[in-house]
């Protein structure tokens, strides 16, 4: 009876529930346990639910190594691939042992095919071990991306029980690998020639939405699986100016993963837009002191809502919507001459207040001495 019940639950929402939803009807209908929408320029969360949830991400951790090692060593470095590489469980790309590869070959089937064996050998090759490996990542996670609850085992999120993340944290290593060229090119690729020692095929991107049920505006993806995770997906898109990325964790089938994730862009690209400040604009304060943007500025806001912008006296910009989890502020370059006629001003004041300080205590200790004298002269007189 249960198959059954799964199998009309998954026609049910694979074909009948609506992608065109509110926020209310995704709270209801995400089947996910775990899920985020993020805007990639802006990084500002538009949708999250159970997202600091400590989770297990299975193959998703492959977004991790990619960008560390793209970022680390040279792409053109050649591997030579271990026996505990060639041995590893799970879905592979058939490494053999001794077999030399380049490293962004490696990076390619790990993420394009996401081939554990590829994984082993870029941890092997980058930590020499695949412990010191994951003791490395997660320190460059922390500093270099600013991840608070990630814990990593290894390099390519095969089951153990202290491997966990976060949704929100999977968000922004995702978002922090965007902006890297090559990373991009490698998460978004179709299909891969590759020609091995002991295989020789074409790879093909796991992820469904990009190239057997397309999404409009795909442009990367990353699927994952194991018993203890249930089914997990990473996938980006854009629509002109606005780039989103959705974080989906533990569906129960990947149909309903794959179902999540479309419902997670749509909310987005229905209801969001992305808005640019251009770098130079100037904003005075309600004490009249002027600043302005350095470099553009980028936010997001509800579609028809305007938002509203205000800078205070020491030059942050507050940007304040109705829905309040866009609220954000940015910190703006002042009138560097004005800022320095009013430091000098201040100075001024303020040496003049201190020099009032000591005038009043001279004339109160010389009103002292010519009291005490005053006093004297008078007991004088009076004997």
């Amino acid at each position: 009876m249960r198959p059954l019940f799964l199998l009309l639950l998954i026609i049910f929402t694979q074909y009948i529930l609506p992608s065109n939803v509110d926020a209310a009807d995704l709270d209801e209908k995400l089947l996910s346990e775990s899920g985020i929408l993020i805007d990639a320029d802006s990084g500002q969360v538009l949708y999250e639910k159970n997202a600091e949830q400590k989770m297990y991400p299975a193959s998703l951790t492959k977004v991790a190594t990619a960008i560390y090692a793209i970022e680390t060593a040279d792409l053109d470095e050649i591997v030579t691939v271990s026996a505990k590489a060639r041995a590893v469980e799970g879905t592979r790309v058939y490494l053999e042992e001794g077999e030399q590869v380049p490293l962004k070959k490696l990076i390619q089937g790990m993420l394009i095919n996401s081939g554990n064996d590829a994984g082993v050998a870029i941890a092997e090759h980058l930590g020499g071990t695949s412990e010191q490996f994951a003791e490395d990542l997660n320190s460059y996670l922390q500093a270099v991306v600013g991840v608070r609850h990630t814990h990593f085992t290894n390099a390519h999120g095969l089951f153990n029980e202290d491997h966990t993340t976060t949704a929100s944290d999977l968000a922004k290593i995702t978002q922090y690998a965007m902006k890297n060229s090559t990373f991009r090119e490698i998460f978004g690729t179709e299909e891969l020639k590759w020609e091995g020692e002991a295989w020789s095929t074409t790879l093909y991107h796991h992820h469904k939405m990009i190239r057997e049920n397309p999404y409009k505006g795909i442009t990367g993806g990353k699927t994952g699986y194991v018993d203890e995770s249930g089914h997990t997906l990473i996938t980006t898109a854009e629509r002109g100016d606005q780039r989103l990325i959705a974080v989906t964790l533990k569906a129960e089938s990947q149909a309903w993963a794959y179902q999540d994730a479309e419902a997670l862009l749509d909310y987005g690209f229905d209801h969001f837009e992305t808005v640019t400040i251009p770098e130079g604009t100037e904003f005075v304060s309600d004490n009249g002191s002027t600043y302005s943007t350095d470099q553009d500025i980028i936010y997001t806001r509800m579609k028809g809502q305007d938002a509203e912008l205000s800078v205070d006296d020491q030059g942050t910009l507050a940007i304040n919507q109705d829905k309040e989890s866009l609220d954000t502020s940015f910190v703006l370059e002042g009138d560097k001459d004005k800022q320095e006629a009013e430091k000098n001003k201040k100075a001024a004041a303020d040496r003049t207040d201190k020099q009032s300080s000591v005038s009043y205590l001279w004339i109160i200790i010389i009103a002292g001495i010519g009291l005490l004298f005053f006093r004297k002269w008078i007991k004088r007189v009076v004997m």
